[in-house]
Order: C-alpha cells, then structure tokens, then sequence
C-alpha cells in the first residue's frame, strides 16, 4: 500500500541530505546525483563534503555540525536562496558506541542523544517552514531495526532510534494532509564506521549501495516505513508482537547476552 506520493524521477528535485560524508549518507547522495538530482550534502567532514560537490557537478556541499541549531538554519536558507525550494531533506547523521548497563557512560548517552535524535529535531525546525509553505516535498529519516525493541550493547543508541521511529509516525500524521510526504528507514546491519566498531558477526551485513538502492525502491513505492534486508528485518519485526518473556528468552539465546 503506497502511504507517500511514489518518487520514480529525481531529475530536477532538491534534495538535501544532513551526515552525508560516508555510509549510507554518501551512497544515497551519489545514486540520487546519478539520477538527476540537485544534491546538496552536509556533514562534519568539510573535506568530504567538498570532495562530493567538486566530483558531482550540480551538486552543493554545506559543511556543518548536525547539533549545531543555527548552521543547520542557515544551510536551509542558503539552499532556498540558490535552489528556489527544498523537495526533499533526508536525516542520516548518525552516532553509535556500544554500551551495556555495567559500562554506563552518561557523557556517550547525550552524545547519542544530540546527533541521533535532537540534529533531527533542528533538520525539522529548518525546513519545515518551507515544505509547508511550498505545500509539497519528502521528510526522511533514518532509524534503524535497533529502535523496534531493546537489544544488547544498544542502551545509548537504540532509544534514541526508536525516538525517531515514533518521531516520524507523528509527522506523518500532521503533514500528510498536507501534502508533505514522510518515511522512516530502518536498515538492519550495514557496513559502515560505525557498524565496525561491531566485535561480533553481523547477521545479513548488506554494503551501503545496497541499503541506498533498498531507500530508493522504498521512496518509489511510496512506503512509510522502510526497512532492509527483509531476510533480517522481517524476523526482528516479527518479534515486536511477542510477549516481553519470549522475547527477551529469544534474544538472549541468539545473542549470548
């Protein structure tokens, strides 16, 4: 069932993705230029950024911190003020350390925080004003199958992916009327930096270019919710529906834990 307006031509469209530099981020911005996009990327890394906009012609790169409120306004009013319009803003920053409750660090818990869930909440302060205005455009975000239910070693991430699970579910109650389509993408395991900080073997571990032509499909299809490598993702959604019990017997077997 399409919930979103389907987004088969990217030719044309502005598209504007906030912790491009590497991992799902950059190949996204690179198949999204392939297509014919107007891609502007944002990150830390101003190297990187550069990198992309002098090897993608047409391309835009902004440099910024996604915990910074005001760089992220200020890039959204640059954009508007060469592009004309934003039809598209996809939240990818991420940060991820494994944690348990014996190695609680509160400092890593509000790192997790900020990047991962409050750099959304300033990507939705910039361009909000302008979707609605416009009375079209796409809001994604990026979670992960680590906010469907607790699991080891996610006491700081996974909360904050959940957030954004719940986030989107909102927002797409309040804009769809609107006009303005909502997605929330939920990978499972996806070679990256921060999934190699991993020290144990990653079931159904895809490489970015695949989670990016999964997105791809997902937007075309008009989904709200898009998760990948099905193989994976179908087992963990499923365990979202068992008792509290069953589920945590089940994880502690399959993990060790």
């Amino acid at each position: 069932m399409s919930l979103n307006p389907r987004i088969n031509e990217w030719t044309g469209r502005v598209v504007w993705l906030v912790g491009a530099s590497s991992g799902i981020g950059l190949a996204t911005a690179r198949q999204l230029h392939d297509r014919g996009a107007t891609v502007v990327v944002s990150a830390r890394n101003a190297a990187a950024v550069e990198a992309f906009e002098s090897s993608h012609p047409g391309s835009l790169g902004i440099a910024l911190d996604a915990t910074d409120r005001d760089a992220m306004k200020q890039a959204a009013e640059r954009i508007v003020a060469r592009c004309g319009r934003i039809d598209f803003a996809l939240y990818c920053a991420g940060h991820y350390a494994p944690m348990r409750a014996s190695s609680y660090d509160l400092d890593e818990m509000l790192r997790h925080e900020r990047v991962n869930y409050v750099g959304a909440l300033y990507l939705l302060d910039a361009v909000l004003p302008v979707l609605i205005r416009q009375k079209s455009g796409h809001l994604s975000l990026v979670s992960s199958v680590a906010g469907y239910r607790g699991l080891p070693n996610s006491l700081a991430y996974g909360p904050t992916k959940a957030a954004l699970i719940n986030l989107a579910q909102t927002l797409y109650l309040d804009l769809h009327p609107l006009g303005i389509g909502v997605s929330v993408i939920c990978p499972g395991f996806v070679a990256t930096p921060l999934t190699a900080r991993n020290e144990f073997k990653m079931p159904a571990l895809i490489q970015p270019e695949e989670a990016a032509r999964e997105m791809l499909a997902g937007w075309a299809a008009g989904r709200f919710e898009i998760h990948f490598p099905k193989r994976f993702t179908r087992v963990l959604k499923a365990l979202r529906h068992v008792g509290d019990g069953l589920y945590f017997r089940v994880i502690r077997r399959f993990t060790g834990l």
